[in-house]
């Protein structure tokens, strides 16, 4: 079908991406398409598209490409070529296509539907708010107006969520109950997490909590007024961060509802030197990881770390539906790409993290950057230097609001009656603090 196989794009734009396809790189290809998606000719990114798919073996993305460079500004071939986009990971460019087909057919709710999902695969919540709102007269009620609460609540706009889902009627599908339910939980912890928090667009804590029930102990000293908010993007960890997170846990028990009576060790070296770390400050016993056990806090350093050890899609499983008393903290949770289960205590959220036993860049006595070898000591030994450590908080760059402990204790005070009851699955989306991401 597809004569114009040999055709090149005109666009300069894409024709460096095209080049880049003929070096092999098919992921930088694609990558090269993100920026300024919606501003390059559709018919020309159909052919790099279709390329890369023939290259890759993608049969239906690649028929999707070839029919939408055949006829570019047919409906059927955008919403196709969008569809299948969405379905193979490029929801950034799903959108420019599927917001044309919108364009050529106003009101059309399987446009609008498709539209959703991309623009929340890509985290632009505040696009799927605008787009809903637009064809608010024809949505019907599940699952488009539920969407249309829950992205308000994912861009930060909580009047709109909370004015829309008053007068949601509860789904008779059941198939939507877990949703309303979740849906519930949300905005019941945004009404605690109001008592003690401003919950606007910089919040990183309030908005961590009321879109998965997390409780975040530290905020980052670095970058917060260029849009990190609190997050860390490349970071070196030590033993004093380690103990710190640790001290804001301490903190959060104590004031919380659980008292375990043991700390838990998972799998990986890195989970398990914190683990052991952290029954030191919490006083408490370290046995290895039971899915059974009650009242207890399952330690990890990185969740998505202890992805990679042996019999870690089981254990994920069981983290998944954890048992009565059962507390799940994660030292260093990934922001970017978060882990398969939500944990229910964050110390810090990064973007890409060397543990303090990890190799790390050091300045070598020459004044150059290398390097330097992981630390390969027993775990024990590595665990009592973070005991020891110094937990007090890094000055950081003097832009970045306090975080003092009493704040901590007044936010925790506040939520205390609705932690525990989070989103355990995993959570996929930063939600509405403003970013860089960095990538």
């Amino acid at each position: 079908m597809f004569s114009r196989k040999n055709r090149r794009p005109k666009s300069p734009d894409v024709l460096e991406a095209w080049e880049t396809l003929e070096t092999g790189d098919i992921p930088g290809a694609l990558r090269m398409l993100r920026s300024g998606a919606e501003q390059l000719p559709l018919d020309d990114v159909a052919l790099v598209v279709g390329r890369a798919a023939r290259e890759t073996g993608i049969d239906d993305l690649r028929q999707a490409a070839e029919a939408l460079a055949a006829r570019p500004r047919h409906a059927e071939a955008l919403y196709g070529f969008g569809y299948a986009c969405v379905e193979h990971g490029l929801s950034y460019l799903a959108v420019p296509a599927l917001a044309e087909v919108l364009r050529l057919n106003p009101g059309a709710l399987p446009v609008v539907r498709e539209l959703v999902s991309a623009y929340e695969r890509e985290g632009r919540h505040d696009a799927a708010v605008n787009v809903l709102t637009r064809h608010e007269s024809a949505l019907a009620d599940w699952p488009d107006r539920y969407l249309l609460v829950h992205n308000a609540l994912m861009s930060g706009d909580l009047p709109l969520a909370r004015e829309r889902h008053a007068v949601l009627p509860d789904p008779t599908d059941p198939q939507w109950l877990p949703a309303r339910e979740r849906q519930n939980r949300m905005l019941e912890r945004a009404a605690a997490a109001a008592a003690a928090t401003g919950l606007d667009l910089t919040d990183l804590r309030g908005w961590q909590y009321v879109l998965g029930g997390t409780v975040l102990g530290v905020i980052s000293p670095h970058g917060y007024d260029i849009g990190m908010t609190g997050r860390f993007a490349w970071f070196q960890d030590s033993a004093d961060q380690c103990l710190r997170g640790l001290v804001r846990l301490k903190a959060l028990l104590d004031a919380a509802e659980p008292r375990p009576r043991s700390v838990s060790l998972l799998p990986d070296r890195s989970s398990r030197i914190l683990g052991l770390a952290a029954a030191e400050v919490l006083g408490l016993p370290a046995e290895p990881f039971a899915a059974d056990r009650e009242d207890t806090v399952v330690v990890a350093y990185d969740l998505n770390e202890m992805a990679d050890a042996p019999d870690s899609r089981r254990i994920l499983g069981q983290l998944h539906e954890r048992v009565p008393g059962q507390v799940l903290h994660e030292h260093a949770s990934c922001w970017t790409d978060a882990p398969a289960v939500t944990a229910d205590s964050v110390a810090l959220l990064y973007q890409t993290v060397a543990a303090p036993w990890d190799s790390q860049l050091r300045v070598n006595a020459d004044g150059d950057v290398e390097r330097g070898p992981a630390d390969d000591r027993p775990e024990a030994e590595i665990a009592a230097e973070i005991v020891g450590a110094d937990p007090s908080p890094d000055g950081g760059d003097g832009e970045t609001p306090d975080d003092p402990d009493e704040a901590f204790a007044a936010f925790v005070a506040a939520v205390r009656p609705t932690w525990l009851r989070g989103e355990r699955a995993r959570l996929n989306s930063t939600g509405p603090v403003p970013s860089s991401r960095f990538v």
